[in-house]
């Protein structure tokens, strides 16, 4: 059975899975191969979907889970504002032309990230699951939902989809398809199947009704 937390696990997968393509171009860079700059790009979109992200935890996620488990998200939020300053050595050693200054400030962001999430799917999102009603829990994604400025949402599904296996995508697009309004998903369920070209055959097996 698909949850509305299952949702975000999955964007957890994404992140995880576009920063250690990141990571590898940084280090490439560092060794002297050339074309990071099309990777520092996809960086900093990566980097504005996980500000969003950690900003609906902030507004939903966190207050609900200190109403049931108070003092438990203080730390999260502290993880937060290391991975703002992690950003930030990023882009200013890339700012400053420095291939293995920006590999090194690379690999600092993905173990901080790396950490930071495995927490949050061991710790912060089992306590949600456990002690948080499901209505509550589906009022706490939708509020996180509505943090992505509406007209971003098709580069989100752009870079999401591609990033995630078969079961997240499946998860995702069920949860979509549960919440949204027919026409609004109708809209999403061709960006979906444009971001994942041939593999669209799958999901489709998987939910019979985007058929």
């Amino acid at each position: 059975m698909t949850e509305p937390l299952d949702a975000i696990m999955a964007i957890h997968n994404a992140f995880r899975h576009d920063m250690s393509i990141i990571d590898a171009a940084a280090l490439d860079a560092a060794r002297g191969k050339p074309g990071f700059g099309p990777t520092v790009e996809r960086y900093r979109f990566f980097n504005e979907i996980l500000v969003w992200h950690a900003h609906g935890e902030e507004l939903a996620i966190f207050p609900a889970v200190e109403a049931v488990a108070p003092l438990v998200a203080e730390a999260y939020e502290r993880d937060h504002r290391g991975l703002d300053a992690a950003f930030d050595a990023m882009n200013a050693a890339f700012s400053a032309n420095d291939p293995l200054q920006t590999a090194r400030a690379s690999a600092a962001f993905k173990f901080h990230l790396d950490l930071h999430l495995g927490k949050e799917d061991a710790h912060l999102y089992r306590i949600m699951r456990e002690r948080v009603p499901m209505p509550e829990q589906a009022k706490a994604v939708g509020i996180m939902s509505s943090t992505v400025p509406q007209e971003r949402f098709p580069e989100v599904i752009v870079w999401m989809f591609p990033l995630m296996g078969n079961d997240d995508r499946e998860n995702m697009t069920r949860i979509w398809q549960m919440v949204m309004p027919a026409p609004v998903f109708t809209g999403v369920k061709q960006l979906i199947h444009a971001a994942i070209g041939d593999e669209w055959a799958e999901l489709v097996r998987r939910i019979p009704s985007l058929a």
